[in-house]
């Protein structure tokens, strides 16, 4: 059921607040053959209701403002990366060896957007560093997809052979998947109840005030942190030196933050100093990759009870994949997504990268709920979402609970959706002319856009403001 009930339920909500939200329905809105744009539709509605809640609990008010989900809001922001124009130059989304291939005996997807990945994807195949498209077809030609897939993994690369939806409910990282919640909720221990910055004037932004550490990368961290940003947080993202964010990516996905370059363990005690201000840490990383600096869960809270961690991966840290790298373009091919939405003779994806921005908007909203119950509660709390996990959702291979509360919102509204364009805004910053997508989350008195656009990647202190 991918309606916002079920979404709001997994984030523990009030389900009597479904009433305050009002649905702009668009026909031809993210088209496809699986239910996308509900998916959207509920993932952004939850996240504009938790605003909506927090909002509402910092200014001492009994009702919560009034929440519009709008199917082009969200179709337009579902692909923010492609309608992204920096200076009228159009970015590339994926790099020439991201893209699928055909087998010995079937198809499989490699990502290679990022430099090191394409080095081990070519050092996996035997190929020199310089090798073609051409060259890199006819090796994989050669050889089965699963033994690719096995081989570039064992490398450090990303490829994942195609499978059907039935080939994947028979493996076993699939039902280890399903029966998780879809929004992973934990509670540490009993750390006192947040009590929020006060803040002069109104409307209250539900996050202004929190510091927000995020060591994310590419799209669903990145989407979680940006709509924090837009809610008025100060976001403070922190990247390797060594490895750079693509540059139109981080153009996409760095609105209303900050962007910092730092070693975390040359570094280490700058890095506890902007801990110890964090009110929220978000990760994007692969499971346990970043525990060696102590950014484990049960290690963030002894040093800073209280906390919110949000963690985000590709395949989750648990089943024979816990620990791999991932993309969405990678988990619709091994979920059986790109054969439902493909051909007999070609792999198809989604309409968007629905799986990264869905799970994204997600833990944006776990994120805002767990503020709001740390006010009531306190404690330190552990959010984890999974895009494999969305992905079962979206496909219906869900072997969770149904969702409490009425699964229909208050009204619903009909409009065509004829272009994008009144989801679109153009902004002047430091890396140039920007035009780019809004966000889709909007309640009554909430920001329509963000404080400031994207600065270069790497430019500020990693220090709080």
């Amino acid at each position: 059921m991918t309606d916002i009930a079920f979404a709001w339920s997994a984030l523990g909500g009030d389900p009597a607040l479904l009433r305050r939200i009002t649905t702009v329905e668009r026909e031809g809105a993210l088209r496809a053959r699986l239910p996308v744009r509900e998916l959207a539709r509920a993932c952004v509605g939850a996240c504009a209701l938790a605003a909506a809640e927090l909002a509402a609990r910092r200014a001492g008010r009994a009702g919560v403002p009034a929440v519009r989900v709008d199917d082009g809001a969200l179709a337009t922001a579902f692909v923010s990366e492609r309608h992204l124009l920096i200076d009228g130059r159009a970015p590339v989304t994926f790099a020439p060896l991201s893209r699928f291939w055909r087998t010995a005996d079937g198809w499989v997807r490699t990502h290679a957007n990022y430099p090191h990945h394409r080095a081990r994807l070519l050092h996996a195949l035997g190929l020199p560093p310089g090798a073609t498209e051409r060259e890199v077809a006819g090796r994989l030609a050669e050889r089965s997809a699963l033994d690719v897939e096995e081989c570039v993994y064992m490398a450090g690369g990303l490829a994942v052979a195609l499978r059907t939806p039935a080939e994947w409910a028979a493996h076993e990282q699939a039902a280890a998947v399903a029966a998780r919640p879809l929004i992973g909720r934990e509670r540490l221990d009993a750390a006192p109840a947040r009590v929020f910055p006060s803040l002069a004037g109104a409307p209250v932004l539900p996050a202004a005030g929190l510091r927000v550490l995020d060591l994310t990368r590419v799209i669903a961290g990145p989407v979680a942190t940006r709509t924090l940003a837009l809610l008025g947080a100060d976001v403070l993202r922190v990247d390797p030196p060594h490895l750079p964010e693509l540059a139109d990516q981080h153009a996409d996905t760095g609105f209303g933050k900050r962007s910092a370059a730092l070693d975390l363990a040359a570094g280490r005690a700058a890095f506890e100093e902007l801990l110890a201000g964090a009110d929220v840490v978000v990760t994007g990383y692969r499971p346990g990759a970043l525990d060696r600096y102590g950014l484990c869960p049960e290690a963030l809270a002894e040093r800073r009870p209280g906390l919110v961690v949000a963690q985000l991966s590709a395949w989750g840290d648990y089943g024979p994949w816990a620990g791999r790298r991932g993309f969405d373009s990678l988990v619709q091919v091994a979920t059986g997504i790109a054969a439902v939405e493909g051909t007999a003779e070609q792999p198809g994806a989604l309409p968007a990268q629905a799986l990264d921005h869905g799970t994204g908007y997600l833990l944006a909203a776990a994120v805002l709920r767990a503020l709001t119950e740390q006010s009531y509660e306190g404690g330190t709390r552990v959010l984890r979402a999974v895009l494999t996990r969305t992905a079962a959702w979206l496909t219906g291979g869900d072997a969770t609970g149904t969702a409490t509360g009425p699964s229909a919102t208050t009204s619903v509204e009909s409009a065509p959706y004829d272009s994008p364009e009144p989801w679109l805004a153009e902004t002047a910053g430091r890396l140039g002319t920007l035009r780019h997508a809004l966000s889709p989350v909007t309640f009554a008195d909430g920001p329509t856009d963000w404080a400031h656009p994207p600065v270069p990647w790497g430019t500020d202190s990693a220090r709080w403001w």
